[in-house]
């Protein structure tokens, strides 16, 4: 085992020495802020979408992923520790598993600036030196970043900014400085790191739009910040783009409305706006209204085939209730079609399971599937 850094400058300097070693992740250059360097890669870890595929190079991945979305609640510009990712995403790769799903804002009340009137003036620095040291991590150990920009919980009442995300969504001005000042300048700063592969932009925003604990916004404006978020990311950088949906019914027309559909995107967004796969999310509760996906095909699921799509979020037990492991989920998601899965949770920062469960999934699938889970070796 590695010897742990003693500081975050120290950290993030010794990462930087490693990955300076390593040809795959290419070499590094100054970030501008005097502390630390930005990972550049040189291409060939990037993923992209191929024929409704996801690629790395001229070879297809299937994301064999977990979330680890928090360590401590409100990690960057918060409570962030290196020593913690370093080892997690050590272990994850080991075990087989490619790819991470963090949230980067998780209350909204640390890492970004707003005035009184919930104009976004920009992001800490402290935000973006954690930042830097999370995705040199992630390209030191191969884990692909899918980066959580915010969650339904930033709307939530009692969280110290709550007031200022319901008001920056539904305000085209004030929307445009989310863009401005936090989403452009992420994309931009990552966009040489192969390894953050795509940008989730709300965690679960259903829950801001059905209940009034987190604003009971409509969806005009929901769908209206989604596309000129995503807009401002492919305008930006080669990072993909998607939104975690809480229910499948707003990912589908077919149960009730696809939120995220190009065609309700590029109406209310314009160029550029689309989402490069779909994300959904899963739980036991919702058997009853919408079948169970980890046995069947996303088609059959309801959702739209025409991009890429995975199971952003499903309890790392499975489903309980109708006696199906993790293990069983994954094998049967892959031969359905599914394009990723993301078990809540790689880290146990609740009761649906941890590293024991996403593990033994992970090493079943690099048994399985080796050449698609580490494509490039």
């Amino acid at each position: 085992m590695k010897q742990y850094w003693k500081s975050r400058i120290g950290s993030f300097a010794m990462t930087v020495m490693m990955l300076c070693s390593m040809t795959a992740c290419g070499n590094t250059e100054s970030s501008g802020d005097g502390l630390a360097e930005l990972v550049v890669s040189d291409g060939t870890a990037r993923i992209t979408i191929e024929n409704g595929e996801f690629r790395v190079g001229d070879k297809p991945i299937w994301l064999c992923g977990a979330n680890t979305p928090w360590d401590n609640w409100n990690d960057f510009g918060g409570n962030f520790d290196p020593e913690f990712w370093d080892q997690h995403f050590a272990d994850l790769h080991e075990n087989g598993i490619n790819s991470s799903r963090v949230w980067l804002l998780c209350s909204g009340d640390y890492g970004i600036q707003f005035d009184e009137n919930g104009m976004v003036t920009g992001m800490k620095q402290e935000f973006w030196d954690d930042v830097d040291q999370l995705m040199a991590i992630a390209a030191e150990h191969e884990i692909y970043i899918m980066a959580t920009l915010m969650s339904f919980d930033c709307c939530k009442t009692g969280n110290r900014n709550h007031k200022k995300f319901r008001a920056m969504i539904q305000s085209p001005e004030l929307t445009q400085s989310f863009v401005d000042n936090y989403v452009i300048p992420f994309a931009k700063r990552y966009d040489s790191n192969d390894y953050l592969y795509s940008i989730d932009i709300c965690n679960e925003p259903d829950w801001i739009n059905e209940n009034e604990e987190s604003g009971k916004i409509d969806w005009k404006p929901l769908v209206t910040f989604f596309g000129k978020v995503s807009a401002g990311i492919h305008q930006n950088s080669d990072i993909l783009v998607t939104t975690g949906l809480a229910m499948v019914r707003n990912n589908s027309d077919k149960h009730k409305a696809n939120v995220l559909s190009d065609e309700l995107l590029l109406h209310y967004a314009g160029e550029d706006s689309q989402m490069d796969f779909y994300s959904v999310h899963f739980y036991d509760w919702m058997l009853p209204y919408y079948g169970n996906p980890l046995t069947m095909s996303p088609e059959d699921y309801g959702l739209p085939t025409d991009k890429p799509n995975v199971m952003g979020e499903c309890s790392a037990l499975g489903s309980v209730e109708t006696d199906i492991d993790l293990c069983q989920a994954a094998k049967q998601m892959y031969e359905n079609g599914w394009d990723g899965l993301y078990p809540w949770t790689s880290n146990g920062v609740d009761g649906n399971g941890g590293f024991e469960l996403v593990s033994a999934y992970g090493k079943q699938m690099k048994e399985m599937i080796p050449d698609l889970i580490f494509p490039l070796g």
